[in-house]
């Protein structure tokens, strides 16, 4: 693979910055969703014609992602941004590798990480309980999530209004919950860090905690991809935006260009 062209890098020309942690190459993932009608005959059948075919009849295509290419930095900080079902969100699965790639590729430098997946919360466990396994379930030791435990329960504010972390997590509003998700998360560095709509999750004052931590995560060499519709937020904690619509990679930039173009094109 030819070396990325680092003079279309929009962050700043520094050793660090130049170290890419993501490259999507010509990338197109296809979901194929399958009808609820059935045919006749046996499932081994079935099974024939649709190797005979190669296609089976109530398979729907949609193609999510549309040949995106891009580069991102050691320290960088990105933003994604696209209408409603424009592709943001499986374009992060993709990164972090739970979609396969139906041409295209993705290569990462480290282990990304997908906020709400390696902190996978259950809801019959306590709040506390979900601290410890999410914790565990990202890399860390039992020492380090015990050393962590309090910096996450205060971050997350599920505190401040009771006890919270001692109940079960399906007593949690979506928001104390998506808050959780996040502080457990927040609490290890990442080599890549996507964070999909968390920051649109609770009060001002856990908004600006959270874009906090993310300039700390950039500092610490990590890369954080931010999905959100609150372009303030975007403009915040991103220096880079990627703009996605149908699919496609429409923009990539520095974020005030970007979402000034965005929002000429929705109005707002």
């Amino acid at each position: 693979m030819a070396e990325p062209d680092t003079e279309q890098n929009p962050v700043d020309q520094t050793p660090e910055a130049l170290i890419p942690t993501v490259v999507a190459d010509e990338l197109h993932i296809v979901y194929r969703v399958h009808g609820a009608k059935t045919g006749k005959g046996s499932a081994t059948a079935a099974l024939s014609r649709i190797v005979k075919r190669g296609e089976e009849r109530g398979v729907r295509k949609v193609h999510a992602v549309r040949g995106v290419s891009f580069v991102a930095y050691r320290g960088e900080a990105v933003g994604l941004i696209g209408s409603n079902g424009s592709g943001k969100s499986t374009l992060l699965r993709a990164i972090a590798g739970l979609l396969p790639a139906e041409s295209g590729r993705v290569y990462t430098n480290g282990q990304p990480s997908l906020l709400g997946v390696n902190a996978a919360l259950m809801n019959d466990l306590t709040g506390e309980r979900n601290v410890i396994l999410g914790g565990l379930a990202m890399g860390m030791s039992r020492e380090q999530v015990r050393e962590r435990y309090q910096e996450i329960v205060d971050f997350s504010g599920i505190n401040e209004k009771g006890d919270f972390i001692t109940l079960p997590m399906r007593t949690y509003s979506s928001g104390m919950a998506a808050r959780l998700r996040f502080s457990i998360a927040a609490a290890k560095d990442h080599d890549v860090l996507m964070i999909d709509e968390a920051l649109a999750t609770g009060d001002r004052k856990f908004q600006v905690r959270s874009e906090q931590r993310i300039r700390e995560l950039r500092k610490s060499a990590g890369t954080v991809f931010l999905v959100s519709h609150n372009n303030k937020s975007i403009r915040d904690t991103c220096d880079r935006v990627l703009w996605l619509e149908r699919g496609e990679l429409r923009m990539d930039g520095p974020t005030e260009e970007v979402l000034k173009e965005y929002e000429k094109f929705t109005g707002k």
